[in-house]
């Protein structure tokens, strides 16, 4: 049977463009960040282990703020995504500072993790169902003639912000619930009566539904996924990074996309009706909290979420 799933949380990225380690800001008069309410839904969904994706830079405060708390409710481990962490034979193009993107992230794991697991990311609220769904289909699946993945997805209409624009991983499902397709927009903001994406900046803007599935970054995997995004990352260092040596991002979605395409994996979209809140921009946080409180006062929360 299925190894226990555990639970990947990506928290290495900078915070561009929220000025700042959005990953640890408060979200409450107790201190608590997103985080915490997304391992409280995890620790009731049934996951006994944490494993941090962080940089060095960032681990005393990281530490500080949210992973010693956090070791005293569930399994706690870290992981570092760095530059330097790239196949031999490769080096790291001058003035680059930016990481190599979320696939890169989960790679990081590789070593730690022998079995199922979750990904999100560290500074998005995903709402209690869906980590009670991703859960279940991870504990009681395992890979056939295809690999057996998984993803929770939401309305795109849940999922914007007023504040500016957002990018979300537009996704194709079939009849089944299958993932047939998915296409990372950038660029998405309500535009008029309904969301619309652009890639041209802002020249034209193509809408899209409100209801249309877009992925947040919350994957289930099997183990499998850690030697796929091994074997294919020196690909994407030989041909993509030559081009734009400074911004290229080795991103989860495309290695799914991929896989779908050589029929390699299968992943079932969970559907997930919560709303989705998120720090994308400084002025979004008002709006968190508010949200937030406005979960403890129905009940879904405790009101400093751990008790000690």
């Amino acid at each position: 049977m299925n190894k226990k799933p555990v639970l990947v949380i990506m928290a290495a990225g900078m915070g561009s463009r929220y000025g700042g380690l959005k990953q640890i800001d408060p979200v409450d008069s107790y201190g608590n960040i997103i985080m915490d309410f997304s391992i409280y839904d995890a620790l009731q969904a049934g996951f006994e282990k944490v494993v941090f994706i962080i940089k060095k830079a960032i681990e005393k405060d990281f530490k500080e703020h949210i992973g010693n708390r956090i070791a005293k409710h569930i399994q706690v481990e870290y992981v570092y995504q760095e530059l330097d962490k790239v196949p031999d034979g490769f080096t790291i193009p001058a003035d680059r500072v930016k990481p190599w993107g979320t696939g890169h992230a989960v790679l990081c794991c590789k070593g730690v993790i022998d079995g199922p697991f979750a990904v999100i990311n560290a500074d998005d609220y995903y709402g209690q169902s869906a980590f009670h769904q991703i859960y279940d289909q991870l504990a009681s699946t395992e890979d056939n003639e295809r690999f057996q993945y998984t993803m929770v997805g939401y309305r795109l209409s849940n999922t914007l912000t007023e504040n500016g624009h957002v990018a979300r991983g537009v996704c194709s499902t079939d009849e089944n619930h299958k993932l047939t397709a998915i296409h990372e927009r950038t660029r998405i903001e309500q535009h008029g009566d309904s969301p619309a994406y652009t890639e041209d900046d802002g020249a034209t803007w193509t809408p899209l539904a409100p209801d249309t599935t877009v992925s947040m970054n919350m994957w289930g995997f099997t183990g499998s996924m850690l030697a796929e995004l091994d074997n294919r990352f020196a690909a994407f260092l030989r041909d993509q990074v030559p081009s734009n040596p400074l911004k290229s991002e080795y991103f989860l979605p495309f290695v799914v996309d991929e896989l779908l395409k050589e029929g390699k994996a299968e992943v079932t979209v969970l559907k997930s009706a919560d709303r989705w809140y998120g720090v994308t921009y400084k002025e979004d946080k008002a709006m968190v909290v508010a949200a937030l409180q406005a979960l403890k006062d129905q009940g879904l929360y405790p009101e400093k979420v751990w008790e000690d």
